[in-house]
């Protein structure tokens, strides 16, 4: 872990210890490719704006479904291109000129501001998304546009 992602796990710790949950919520690091756990572990999993960096998305989704209980939740929280015409062009302007302008501006570095936009247009979306949850054995899989369609949350079912 690094960056925003060491501080997010340590306020993640801080917070499960501050309300005595330590024997309940426990954090783990490992390989979403081969994950550790058990089959059938979970009653959810829960990915936030991280699919998009599988390596092998659908490998990643058998994996997160073999570690779910029958009846078990899977919600993935993604960042997403927008469909309407006019938001997109905003999005765009946004995505591809100005976060790499000030990224650059902070850093001295444009191309590392310049994967944000690459990926998200790389990733699966919309029903794309959930045929890749069905190939991996969920069912009564849904999607929904959140905040102009800049993200989407899907959620699908063992």
């Amino acid at each position: 872990l690094f960056g925003n992602a060491l501080d997010n796990a340590i306020e993640a710790c801080r917070k499960v210890e501050q309300r005595g949950l330590e024997q309940v919520i426990t954090f783990e690091q490992g390989d979403c490719m081969a994950l550790t756990m058990a089959d059938e572990t979970f009653d959810a999993v829960t990915v936030a704006f991280g699919v998009r960096n599988f390596e092998h998305l659908q490998q990643g989704y058998r994996e997160m479904a073999r570690v779910l209980k029958p009846g078990g939740m899977l919600c993935v929280l993604e960042l997403s291109t927008p469909t309407n015409p006019l938001i997109r062009w905003f999005y765009n302007l946004y995505t591809l000129h100005i976060i790499p302008w000030f990224g650059s501006m902070k850093s001295g570095d444009k191309s590392a501001y310049r994967y944000l936009p690459k990926s998200i247009a790389a990733v699966p979306q919309g029903d794309d998304m959930l045929q890749l949850m069905r190939n991996a054995g969920l069912r009564s899989t849904q999607f929904k546009r959140l905040t102009l369609g800049t993200c989407t949350i899907y959620t699908a079912v063992k």
